[in-house]
């Protein structure tokens, strides 16, 4: 079977179904055929549900022919990451030590796409309770990276950047919390936007804690957030509801103050092909009539170790009274991350939480700058049986320190990609805009897409008959 509509973006689908010259049916069959043939080896999915899916897809039709589509987004297939509720699907949170209980209701990013009409044909998998930047879990098989299926595609939103880069249908939804859309989003060459804290309505909501868009373009990430946005009564961090102009993307650069941030302060250091790529964005940005300069980091070793305690710790009170029989089941190496927690003083944990608010003071150092840019993450893909980078639950963190920061100033990024390492793998630029500015990250963004030139084919494709073993 044919696979070419797969490929096609959420806005050619759109335009497609208003004039009838695709239907949805045709679409989600395609889909379908591509998961087919690249999921024994990516391993990107869950709880796929194929007959749903048809039948969603024939209702869309219908719609479209009737010329009452819910939005332009009817009938577009959209994949979400298996932490998004939705309704009578369990929730496994990446980990064996789950109990598989139905979800009683869809969460927001759930709820928003299906009242715009998409068809959630499948979950995307994630790590152990989504606490890593891997593939790896104990309930799912161990996720791949399209590009180089020996490497990792990223997390916590692994399925969902595996899968956008495969081309598993043009929308995808994944959740961020230290850069968990965009880490697997630089390691799998795609688009991806960490919204401004509350700007997607998510249950539950936490501390940094965002839902965003995964797409191969801006436009469609931008075409998901005219969705994704609306108000939902159950997020209490929440901004108040704001019709975007999302779909407004055509702006240039001229004139912009950017700063460019090529380290961290903290973590590891960006690897020089990192380097090379991100300052060859840069010089593409003052090409464009930027005015570009280097900032210093605001990040310290102090404030990465301080989140790191605060995390293990909300981590081991999370299941520190779990069954022996469960608790032994998360995977071994969280089970090291998490356990020292449990010697912590209230002094540890409170200084641990105090840098979470020292982030967010430090971060305002930059408000002379219209965005920032960063490495995404300073090493391109590693290992696909890793945990992390460094494979070593002391330092977990170490890749983390140009995307965490912008979870806690609640300031919008992206990762666009911008290049490739010598081993083909691609890198990641992170365009981060100030609190609230969420259309500034995508116009740059979109102006960077089409001032970068021709990128190379999307890997795994039917054109490149590239065959996979398992």
């Amino acid at each position: 079977m044919r696979e070419e509509l797969a490929d096609l973006s959420g806005a050619e689908l759109s335009r497609a179904f208003a004039t009838r010259a695709l239907s949805p049916v045709e679409v989600m069959a395609d889909v379908l055929a591509r998961v087919e043939r690249l999921e024994p080896v990516l391993c990107a999915t869950w709880a796929l549900d194929a007959q749903a899916a048809m039948e969603g897809a024939r209702a869309s039709e219908r719609r479209w022919h009737a010329g009452t589509p819910r939005s332009p987004l009817d009938g577009i297939p959209v994949t979400l990451k298996e932490l998004i509720a939705t309704q009578g699907c369990p929730k496994p949170v990446g980990t064996a030590a789950t109990e598989l209980v139905p979800q009683t209701a869809d969460a927001p990013p759930a709820a928003r796409l299906n009242e715009a009409g998409c068809i959630a044909f499948a979950k995307t998998t994630v790590p152990d309770y989504g606490m890593l930047s891997s593939g790896l879990s104990s309930f799912h098989r161990l996720a791949r990276n399209p590009w180089d299926i020996t490497r990792n595609p990223g997390g916590s939103s692994a399925g969902a950047g595996a899968a956008a880069a495969a081309g598993y249908g043009p929308f995808h939804v994944g959740t961020d919390i230290g850069g968990s859309v965009r880490l697997p989003a630089g390691w799998c060459g795609i688009f991806a936007l960490k919204p401004s804290n509350g700007r997607i309505p998510i249950d539950p909501p936490y501390i940094g804690r965002v839902a965003g868009p995964m797409t191969r373009t801006v436009s469609d990430s931008a075409m998901m957030m005219t969705a994704l946005s609306r108000p939902d009564p159950r997020d209490f961090m929440d901004l108040p509801p704001e019709m975007l102009p999302w779909m407004d993307l055509d702006a240039d650069v001229k004139g912009l103050r950017i700063g460019l941030m090529l380290d961290a302060g903290c973590g590891a250091a960006p690897d020089p092909g990192v380097v090379a790529a991100i300052e060859e964005a840069a010089r593409l940005f003052e090409a464009g009539g930027a005015h570009v300069e280097p900032v210093a980091p605001f990040m310290t070793p102090a404030m990465l170790d301080g989140l790191d305690r605060f995390w293990r710790t909300r981590f081991w009170s999370e299941t520190k009274d779990l069954p022996p029989e469960r608790y032994e089941k998360i995977l071994p190496y969280i089970r090291a991350w998490v356990e020292p927690a449990a010697g912590y003083t209230g002094l540890d944990v409170y200084t641990g939480f105090d840098q979470i608010m020292q982030m967010r003071e430090r971060g305002r150092a930059y408000q002379s700058c219209d965005l920032l840019l960063s490495p995404v993450a300073p090493m391109p893909a590693f290992a696909a049986d890793l945990p992390s980078p460094t494979d070593d639950p002391a330092r977990p963190f170490d890749h983390i320190g140009f995307t965490v920061p912008f979870n806690m100033t609640e300031q919008p990024a992206s990762s666009i990609n911008c290049g490739y390492s010598a081993e083909g793998l691609p890198i990641g630029l992170q365009i981060v805009g100030r609190r609230f500015a969420d259309m500034d990250v995508l116009r740059a963004s979109r102006w960077y897409e089409q001032a970068r030139g021709p990128q190379r084919p999307w890997p795994l494709s039917l054109e490149q008959g590239v065959k996979i073993e398992s």
